[in-house]
């Protein structure tokens, strides 16, 4: 993209937008990153949230022209909770600080975010470039986004980019609880549990230039990841999950009564009372499972219509309905 149409586009969207990325050892990258987004977003305020580097990222940060911030709570989802927090704009552009992604694809996103008034586009990656993706990498990606859409109903195509553009009202209405690489799916899981107007644009993803390493640990950050999807299942739907739990306590109890059920017609005894009480105490939990299911049900739903309305008490992106309804009345 030619400057003069990165500034045409620019200057047709809203004035206050900012690029905000989470960095931690990427001096061989970073002026890359930021030059990048500088071309696409001339108009928008480009931070970087140093985590507590031993390299000179912040420093060749500074000297690329953007704000330089730090964060000394170690982790991704610790310095994301502290961008949302800290940064005030209406349109809010994450990525990672690798140069990997295409800050070309910013303006499109944003675009669609107003066009369509959305609070999430996901830049979806698409790769080129063997050396961009680990396989174990693409894999667990492709395992963790099937796990998440059989357990929500429906998911991204790509829940772990970094690359993502968001409204106002959703930055400001999210209560980030994840401390590492797990912030991705905790921010996908929000957004599809409120029911957020969200979308997805294809973007290019490329391999990071020399000098740049993955901090990304295949096996130990999956598993967070896996344990985070599986944790929000338990708090967002207990239902169906102490339900399950509850109808295999069931259905073991079943198995193990059936034998002691015929010989009790056969010949009125009960010749194994251990298997008799182990039985009926596994029946005792398994009601006792759906009662906590239900009860916490109650708790879940008032909490969420809490995180609706704070959600709710922020303008929808693009904000143009409104703002001509308050000028005519």
């Amino acid at each position: 993209m030619t400057s003069s149409g990165a500034e045409a586009i620019s200057a047709a969207m809203p004035a206050d937008i900012a690029v905000i990325l989470p960095c931690y050892n990427e001096e061989a990258a970073i002026t890359e990153t930021i030059a990048g987004f500088r071309a696409a977003l001339p108009a928008a305020r480009i931070y970087v949230f140093d985590n507590n580097s031993s390299d000179r990222t912040a420093e060749f940060a500074r000297a690329a022209g953007a704000i330089v911030r730090n964060e000394r709570m170690q982790g991704k989802g610790n310095v994301v909770r502290r961008m949302f927090s800290d940064v005030e704009a209406d349109i809010y552009v994450m990525a990672d600080g690798d140069a990997t992604y295409d800050a070309a694809a910013a303006p499109a996103m944003i675009r669609m975010m107003l066009d369509e008034q959305l609070d999430m586009v996901v830049g979806a990656r698409q790769s080129e470039v063997e050396a961009a993706y680990r396989r174990g990498h693409r894999f667990g990606n492709a395992m963790m986004t099937g796990i998440l859409a059989r357990l929500f109903g429906r998911t991204f195509s790509d829940i772990l980019s970094g690359y993502r553009v968001f409204s106002r009202r959703f930055v400001k209405s999210f209560p980030v609880l994840s401390a590492g690489f797990e912030i991705e799916t905790e921010i996908s899981i929000h957004a599809l549990e409120l029911q957020m107007p969200v979308g997805e644009l294809i973007t290019r993803y490329g391999a990071r230039p020399e000098g740049s390493t993955s901090k990304l640990s295949t096996y130990r950050d999956g598993w967070r990841i896996l344990s985070t999807i599986g944790t929000l299942f338990r708090i967002e739907k207990p239902v169906l999950f102490f339900g399950g739990i509850g109808a295999l306590l069931a259905l073991l109890a079943i198995i193990l009564a059936i034998p002691l059920g015929l010989t009790y017609l056969q010949t009125g005894l009960v010749p194994r009372l251990p298997t008799a009480l182990l039985a009926t105490g596994l029946i005792i939990l398994a009601v006792l499972n759906w009662f906590c299911g239900l009860i916490l049900a109650t708790v879940v739903r008032g909490r969420r219509e809490v995180r609706r309305l704070a959600y709710l008490s922020f303008a929808a992106p693009g904000g143009s309905d409104r703002a001509s309804g308050s000028t005519t009345a």
